[in-house]
């Protein structure tokens, strides 16, 4: 009997999981596309010349952005699954897509005036949970250079 209620009581997390988590998810996203729509204007670039040679910088500056996105219960749940039968993990395929944009948008949103970002590059790092081996969240940190022309 008690193992069917710690059956269930985990279903219902997973499910509980899934449908919170969709929508937390989904709310990322729409609030990500919203924001790279007003960013399109500050281009950024992985390399480490400018855009445009021809005009003269004013200054240039380090910028950075950082976000930590936790995995939700039912992400850990398909994880936990995947590792047992192995194949490729799709589910938090998401969850760095959304980590990486978000860290790009908070370094463009550290820089207002910038006219270009240079050397852009993106570091990834999982934090891991209570037990070895498992990660219950992801960091993304993107830096750059900021450039400032001349007017």
């Amino acid at each position: 009997m008690g193992e069917l209620v710690a059956i269930g009581f985990w279903l219902v997390l997973v499910v509980v999981g899934y449908f919170f988590g969709r929508a937390a998810e989904a709310k990322h996203y729409a609030s990500i596309h919203s924001r790279e729509k007003t960013w399109l204007h500050l281009p950024s670039t992985s390399l480490k010349t400018l855009l445009d040679p021809a005009r003269p910088v004013e200054r240039s500056e380090l910028v950075y952005g950082n976000v930590v996105v936790s995995i939700d219960y039912f992400k850990q749940a398909v994880l936990g699954l995947r590792s047992f039968i192995g194949g490729a993990v799709t589910s938090h395929e998401t969850l760095i897509d959304r980590a990486r944009r978000e860290a790009v948008l908070r370094l463009k949103e550290s820089c207002p005036n910038a006219h270009e970002i240079v050397n852009l590059r993106l570091e990834a790092m999982s934090i891991s949970g209570k037990r070895p081996g498992s990660v219950t969240s992801v960091e993304v940190l993107a830096y750059g250079t900021a450039i400032y022309f001349a007017k």
